[in-house]
Formats: C-alpha cells, sequence, structure tokens
C-alpha cells in the first residue's frame, strides 16, 4: 500500500521562502537591483577595512617621524634620511619645506629680509599645498561610502516597488489573492530593502568615523606645519 501524500491546496502558502528560492525566483530587475546592492556592500567593507588598517598606518608613521623630529637631531640630516623618498604624509611635508629651503639658500635668495619674508611665505604655501594633496589620496573613495550610505536605501526601495508591482501583476493574472500568491513577491521585495539597509548602514557609519578620524589627521598635519614653519621662521630672523 502507497503511502498517502500531501496535495498543497490552491492558496496554500509555499512553506520554504529561504535567501536562495528568493532569489531565484525574483524578477530580472529584482535581481539586477540585488545584485547592485551586493556589490556596493561588498567594495564598501573593502573601502572600510583599507582605510581604516591605513589610518592607523599614518598614526604609527607620523608618532615615528615625529619622535625623530623632535629628538635634536639636525634637521638636515634628517631631511638626508627621509626626503628622497618620504613614505608618509608628515614626513612629505617635512621634505617640501626643507626642499624649499635648500633651494633658496642655493641660489642666495637668503641675504635680505624681504627675500627671507619671500622665503618663509613660499613654504607656508608649499607645505599647505602638500597637506592639501597628501590629504586628497589618503581619502580617496570617501565619497564612495557617502554615496552608498544616501542611495542604498533608495535602491533597495526600488526593488520593493518593483517586487509589489509583480505581486500585483501576478494577482491579476491568476485572479487569486491568496498569500501563495502575493507572498513571494512581497518578501522578494522587502529582501531588497533589507539589501538596501545592509549596504547603507556600515556605509554611513564608517563614513561618520572615518571622517573624523581623516580630521584628526588633518589637524596634526596642519600643527605640524605651523610648529615647522615657526622653527624655521625663527632660523631666518637669526641670520645676519
Amino acid at each position: 500500500m502507497q503511502p498517502l501524500q500531501a496535495i498543497p491546496l490552491p492558496g496554500s502558502v509555499p512553506t520554504t521562502l529561504s535567501i536562495v528560492d528568493l532569489v531565484m525566483q525574483s524578477d530580472t530587475i529584482v535581481k539586477v537591483v540585488m545584485l547592485i546592492l551586493l556589490l556596493a556592500s561588498f567594495w564598501s567593507w573593502a573601502v572600510i577595512f583599507d582605510k581604516t588598517l591605513r589610518l592607523r598606518r599614518l598614526r604609527a608613521a607620523a608618532t615615528s617621524f615625529e619622535e625623530s623630529f623632535w629628538s635634536g637631531g639636525s634637521l638636515d640630516d634628517l631631511f638626508d634620511r627621509v626626503g628622497q623618498r618620504p613614505l608618509d604624509p608628515m614626513s612629505a611635508v617635512f621634505t617640501a619645506a626643507m626642499r624649499e629651503w635648500r633651494r633658496s639658500a642655493a641660489k642666495g635668495l637668503l641675504g635680505t629680509a624681504v627675500m627671507r619674508a619671500s622665503l618663509q611665505q613660499r613654504i607656508e604655501r608649499v607645505m599647505n599645498v602638500t597637506v592639501g594633496r597628501e590629504m586628497e589620496r589618503i581619502e580617496r573613495f570617501m565619497s564612495f561610502l557617502a554615496t552608498v550610505g544616501s542611495t542604498a536605501p533608495f535602491v533597495g526601495l526600488f526593488g520593493t516597488v518593483w517586487g509589489i508591482m509583480a505581486s500585483f501583476q501576478a494577482i491579476a493574472g491568476s485572479k487569486n489573492t491568496s498569500l501563495a500568491v502575493v507572498a513571494p513577491g512581497i518578501a522578494e521585495s522587502l529582501f531588497a530593502t533589507a539589501l538596501g539597509l545592509v549596504a547603507a548602514i556600515p556605509a554611513v557609519v564608517a563614513y561618520n568615523k572615518l571622517s573624523t578620524d581623516f580630521s584628526r589627521y588633518a589637524g596634526r598635519l596642519e600643527a605640524f606645519s605651523t610648529e615647522f614653519s615657526a622653527i624655521l621662521s625663527r632660523q631666518l630672523d637669526e641670520r645676519p
């Protein structure tokens, strides 16, 4: 005697709505939306890890350079060690200022007070330009995090709207308002919204945190530029 098998009744709801089933059974547009959000989330996490590790290395390099700078040694010796290949933004700022100093000294532009004042202004401009250039390079792809954080929920919402529209079309085509017809489309649309939030929330949190950390690092570079400029100005004033 063959065992009896359950026959699904019309209007019954499927017992499994796994994530894989939702993705595979979703509309093409919803699949594209999900793929875009997954790629955006993956790239966001890659940017987050890269910036976090880079910021940690930059802080360590800045601390090491400041120890060498304030150790009391000769600035010329320090420039000879790091001037050819500065490995971090702070040493790059120092190198740019020292290179301008040496170039002016080699051309004999330190003879008068007017020339020395002009050199002081050039050195300050060079350091400011270097700080801006280095921070622009460090903060690369930060705009991507901001874009994902602000647009991913709306992209997910688009998938939600499209999934609900597909559900209503299925209702109209089958002339059946049971949950068996409505549930899959609604589940797909809600999953698209969830993916949008999954992509957006880490991007927003990381953007705010990294922006604050980069602002503090930029302030550290600017403080070093101000202190170094004061040292050079004092040396210029001491020249006969």
